[in-house]
């Protein structure tokens, strides 16, 4: 899988206020669940809370992966985030989070989630590409820069 076959320039977001860990999840929920009527804000918010719980998906340099399964997800979701300021995300290494990765999957969707994650967590393992993100105000960049390996 590629990530541009889950993330689209429509949910590929910038200057987004943070807040909080919390502020910043409801917020995505809100906002994917107005993209597909399929999908409900509530389970979404409730979801990405429980996955929290078990631990935080702050992966470290900034980066957090919130995701969860979800029903009435047919495919895959994505949704890039590049906050306005950084929040504590409870991120392995301690420091908080500007760039975030949202990422929703159908409820049977297990190894298909895993290695969705694994792809994500090595993209940006990438100190280069998350030095770009943080430069470049420019939506369409952002999702260039994700969604291609070889643009940085």
């Amino acid at each position: 899988m590629q990530i541009n076959e889950i993330l689209t320039l429509e949910r590929t977001l910038f200057g987004v206020p943070g807040g909080s860990k919390k502020r910043v999840l409801e917020y995505f929920s809100k906002f994917i669940a107005q993209k597909d009527p399929n999908i409900d804000a509530e389970e979404v918010f409730s979801r990405l809370i429980a996955r929290e719980r078990l631990g935080s998906t702050g992966i470290g340099d900034g980066i957090a992966l919130p995701h969860c399964r979800i029903s009435n997800c047919t495919e895959a979701v994505g949704t890039f985030i590049r906050l306005k300021d950084k929040i504590d995300f409870d991120a392995i290494d301690g420091q908080p989070v500007d760039l975030i990765f949202l990422l929703l999957v159908p409820e049977e969707a297990n190894e298909a989630h895993l290695q969705t994650l694994a792809l994500l967590a090595e993209r940006f393992s990438d100190e280069n590409l998350r030095k770009e993100l943080r430069k470049t105000d420019q939506v369409e960049q952002l999702y260039q820069l994700i969604c291609t390996p070889s643009s940085v």
